[in-house]
This record gives structure tokens, C-alpha cells and sequence, in this order.
């Protein structure tokens, strides 16, 4: 037996009506409390009736009764206002306090279906079954899994607020470069963000190339011996604009080409994103009054400037090809950086047409494609946007890897 199982029962009060403590004395229980996540009983503020008392306070679940001593409750101050002791085999008396034993009082078919989830070797423990799940309940649930996971992001954006004294502007130059780098240079690029802020580039934001040789010169590229016009010139205004603002220079080494296609080289991301600052300025604020992602889109809509048309790195020309910022990469951008700031935005100022406005843009954006998502497809689940493959993402890592099906809504159809 194991206690998240006792605490499903619970609080789901799928334990017999009929109940007495251990001293024989009948017992109804009123309200069940709340799940307390912290320290101290495990369900606050429950009702209980005893007997003919109608008890309020907190109700503290064990395996046995013997861990109430065993875990040192007996002399915690929080367990003083315990008013009953509920265990799953009442194996010794706690002085003083109302037992409720739980053995043979529920449905042994909800524990061994929760054995087989916690034991099963497939990809996540429903995943034969899953597809069983009414419509309207997996539906419903998808949708706590999203706004999990903005109010998951919501945490990592407000403390780049709270570090850059909630400039909005620079937080969502800092969500942008991490996301422009994808998994292999997002690391680099949240350090260029770091040691170029958004305020430098918004300074010169109306010339493109003091912007393009701030960006490209601190994250390294500047460093070398170049024959062509374009990297000299960058090299040059690099040179004043170094000077002028004490700007520091990564190692070149930190960025990575190898396994990448050529169009996500960061030499042609850092041309992307200087347009964008060059063409937009102040992003954040047209973003908040975007009506969808069309005109968000619209705003992402940037091409690097001439010399890329015939280049993926300095030095090595090729085939000319304009490189505009593609309509994939302004989707990462939507579902990772813009709406959950848009979230977070709403949620400090306390205005919920911000937080519909996230995600509505997830509803308006098409459902990513990953190893994840494909596995939930092959068990019948498939993703409509990227609102849901967000909340299938969000399930997978806090849930189902966990194996934490009594706390999902799907797990417990599936178990009852």
C-alpha cells in the first residue's frame, strides 16, 4: 500500500459510507479538506463528524498508525490540530486521537488497476487504454495541462523580470534569442542576451548595421581575418561600438554548426534577429495589441539582409537564396517566448484578455511535431494545435513520467 493511494481515496471519498474509528464511535465525513503540498497534515481544514461532535481542523493519512510516531508527529506543534488519524492498518493506538482504518473499505479493483499503472513498462502506463477516455474528459483536461504549462513558464519569465527591473521589451528579446537557438545553441544565445541587452540594440535599432555588428561581433564572429566587404565593414562599426559601450566578447567556439541544417545556423538567426529589432524597435508593445497570430506573424515576417542571400556562414558563398525567417521558426517563437509572456503580462496586471489572448495564439498555431507528440498520436490522441500538443508535453513530463496517475483526471477514469 502506499499513502498517494490513501490520499486519492480520500479525497475522492471513495471509501464506504458506513465508517466508525477503531474506538467504535461512527464517523461522517463532512468535507475532506484540502491536499496541503507543504510541510504539516496532509488534508487542512476538514469536517468531520464523531459520534455526535462535529469536528473542524486537519486529517494527517499514514500506511499504519505506527508512522504517526515513527515520523516524529507527536511532537510537532503543526499536528496539534489533527482531529483524525486515517490509515490504511491500524497496527498500534496513538494516544488521544480518532483512527480510521481504511482496510477493506474501499474497492480492491481501484488498487490493483493503480499496481498495474505503477508497474507498467510501456511508454507511459495507460498507454492501451488512454484512448478510452471520453472525449469531453480528455478534452476538458488538456486544457488544466496548458494553462499548467504557461503558469510553469510564467515562473522562468518573471525571474528575468525580476532581474531586469520588469522591462517587458528586454524580457521578450531574452525569450526570443533563447528560442532562436534551438536545443543546441540556445545556451549561447541566452548568454548573448545577456551580455548585449536589448536597450544597446534599441539605441541604434533604426541602423541595421550597428545592430548586425553588435550582435555578431559580441557572440565572437568578428574575431578573425576576413577578405570580403560585408564582415569588414561589420568589423569596423564593431570596433565603435565596443568602445562606446564596453561590450563584452563570447568565445567563438561556444556556437555550434555540426548536425544542423543550414538554414538554422546562427549566423543567419543573429542577421534574422537584428532585422527584427531594426524593423520593430519596441516588439512587446505591438504584440500586445496583435488581434492573432497573422499579425504576429506579420512582425516576425523578416529576411536576412543582402549578404546571406549568398551565404550560410562569413567567407563561404553559395547559391543565392533569400533567407527569410520561416514560418516554422515563428511558431516556436509564438508557443515558446509570445504567449507565455503574454500570459505572465496578464496574470501581474491582472487582466485576464491577455491570458485569452495566449491562448487563443496557441489555439491559432499548428500542433508541434516531436517524438512525444507522435507517441500520443500511436495511442489514439492526436493534437489539433499547439495549445494541445503544449498540454500533451506538460502531461507527459509532470505526469506521466512521474507515473502520478491518481492526480490525473484521465488516470482516474481509467482506474475506476
Amino acid at each position: 500500500m502506499r499513502e498517494e493511494f490513501l490520499y486519492y481515496l480520500w479525497e475522492n471519498r471513495l471509501i464506504d459510507k458506513n465508517l466508525q474509528t477503531t474506538e467504535g464511535e461512527s464517523v461522517e465525513v463532512v468535507a475532506t479538506g484540502y491536499r496541503n503540498t507543504d510541510s504539516g497534515p496532509d488534508f487542512l481544514e476538514a469536517k468531520i463528524q464523531i459520534g455526535d461532535k462535529l469536528w473542524a481542523g486537519h486529517v494527517e493519512i499514514h500506511v499504519k498508525s505506527s508512522d504517526w510516531k515513527r515520523h516524529g508527529h507527536q511532537a510537532d506543534k503543526a499536528y496539534k490540530n489533527v482531529i483524525l488519524h486515517v490509515v490504511y492498518e491500524n497496527d498500534t493506538q496513538v494516544n488521544n486521537l480518532p483512527t480510521l482504518e481504511l482496510k477493506g473499505r474501499f474497492d480492491a479493483t481501484l488498487f490493483t488497476n493503480y499496481q498495474r499503472f505503477v508497474g507498467a513498462k510501456t511508454w507511459i502506463p495507460c498507454a492501451s487504454s488512454i484512448a478510452k477516455v471520453p472525449p469531453f474528459t480528455r478534452l476538458s483536461w488538456l486544457d488544466r495541462m496548458a494553462i499548467e504549462r504557461l503558469e510553469s513558464k510564467s515562473k522562468t519569465t518573471n525571474k528575468i523580470l525580476e532581474a531586469n527591473q520588469f522591462d517587458w521589451e528586454d524580457t521578450l528579446y531574452k525569450l526570443l534569442m533563447r528560442y532562436f537557438g534551438l536545443k543546441v545553441n540556445n545556451e549561447a544565445f541566452e548568454t548573448l542576451a545577456h551580455i548585449l541587452p536589448f536597450k544597446i540594440l534599441l539605441k541604434h535599432a533604426d541602423n541595421l548595421l550597428q545592430v548586425e555588428s553588435m550582435l555578431y561581433g559580441c557572440a565572437g564572429f568578428l574575431e578573425g581575418q576576413y577578405s570580403e566587404e560585408y564582415p569588414q565593414l561589420l568589423q569596423r562599426e564593431f570596433a565603435v561600438m565596443r568602445a562606446k559601450f564596453n561590450l563584452l566578447v563570447m568565445p567563438v567556439e561556444r556556437w555550434k554548426f555540426m548536425r544542423m541544417r543550414p538554414s538554422n545556423f546562427v549566423t543567419l538567426r543573429l542577421a534574422q534577429m537584428a532585422q527584427l529589432v531594426h524593423k520593430n524597435g519596441c516588439l512587446f508593445s505591438k504584440i500586445k495589441t496583435a488581434k492573432d497570430t497573422a499579425e504576429v506573424k506579420a512582425l516576425f515576417d523578416v529576411q536576412a539582409s543582402e549578404y546571406w542571400n549568398t551565404h550560410y556562414r562569413f567567407g563561404f558563398p553559395t547559391e543565392s537564396k533569400p533567407k527569410h525567417l520561416g514560418e516554422t521558426t515563428a511558431d516556436v517563437l509564438i508557443i515558446n517566448a509570445v504567449a507565455p509572456l503574454l500570459f505572465t503580462y496578464g496574470k501581474l496586471h491582472k487582466d485576464d484578455s491577455f491570458c485569452d489572448t495566449a491562448t487563443q495564439f496557441l489555439e491559432e498555431t499548428q500542433a508541434e511535431k516531436n517524438v512525444i507528440i507522435r507517441h500520443f498520436a500511436q495511442c489514439g490522441i492526436e493534437a489539433e494545435n499547439a495549445m494541445q500538443t503544449q498540454a500533451l508535453l506538460h502531461l507527459y513530463n509532470m505526469y506521466c513520467k512521474r507515473k502520478r496517475c491518481l492526480e490525473c483526471r484521465m488516470g482516474h477514469v481509467l482506474l475506476r
